[in-house]
């Protein structure tokens, strides 16, 4: 997507229309609108996983390898656990273990040749991997939305205002007639990127803790590797597979540390 759309104005486009979408749909159904709290609940966490996190990534994504940025990402599970110590939340002896393993993972991927070639680009991702973290806690422990669909559309519609302002403040503007690739990859992002994957992701905040919904992230870097890989013909060395290895050991770690 990022072929045609800056990053910003692409997250920000994405989640609006599927934000409004999903709103509308539900609207039809008959559901509940947010109350003045929720929408205000909705731009704070909107903000942290969809500003911040999304579109720090997105902004990443320019300069750094796509395997490299989601072997970084799988860190967040620790940094969840780490978050959740104010509110009397404390990781058992495995999970302590496995945020060390991860912590040591992330120190051996940012010293490869991926992140070395852009200090900008491992700033990005790593206030990224923070917002998405404390937007995760915060959306359980402090500010919750609406129920349901209807909070995680609110919640889309807030975090895409946000990124396209920050698309207008950074001058963005996309190429038109954008490329077919980038066409197809910007609704792609619609449908299975914000209208299912990201609001599976909710479900599982509402469900389960933090920590644990988050640990999908330990599955990503070896899918996004390959496919960066076969697909875009991106370089990972075997220093950097090895740096991702340690960090998905460590997830998994967490993950078994508190079942």
């Amino acid at each position: 997507a990022l072929l045609s759309f800056p990053p910003f104005w692409q997250m920000g486009t994405r989640f609006l229309a599927a934000g409004f979408g999903l709103l509308l749909w539900m609207r039809w159904r008959g559901a509940t609108m947010p109350t003045p709290v929720q929408w205000r609940n909705a731009t704070i966490i909107g903000a942290l996983l969809l500003g911040g996190g999304m579109g720090g990534t997105a902004y990443a994504e320019q300069s750094i390898a796509s395997g490299l940025i989601v072997a970084f990402i799988a860190i967040s599970p620790a940094m969840i656990a780490l978050l959740n110590l104010p509110f009397g939340i404390r990781p058992a002896r495995l999970e302590v273990l496995g945020i060390s393993i991860g912590i040591v993972g992330v120190l051996m991927l940012t010293q490869g040749a991926g992140f070395a070639a852009s200090p900008v680009g491992l700033i990005a991702i790593s206030l990224a991997s923070f917002c998405w973290s404390l937007g995760s806690v915060l959306s359980q422990r402090k500010f919750p939305l609406a129920k349901g669909a209807v909070g995680f559309a609110s919640e889309m519609i807030c975090g895409g205002v946000l990124l396209m302002a920050m698309a207008w403040a950074a001058g963005e503007a996309p190429q038109w007639p954008p490329q077919p690739l980038a066409a197809w990859s910007w609704l792609y992002l619609v449908v299975f990127g914000s209208l299912i994957a990201f609001n599976a992701y909710m479900v599982l905040l509402e469900r389960t803790r933090p920590a644990l919904a988050s640990s999908y992230s330990f599955v990503n870097p070896l899918i996004a590797m390959l496919l960066g890989i076969f697909i875009a013909g991106e370089v990972v060395t075997s220093f950097e597979w090895l740096s991702a290895g340690v960090i998905i050991a460590g997830v998994v770690a967490i993950v078994l540390g508190h079942r």
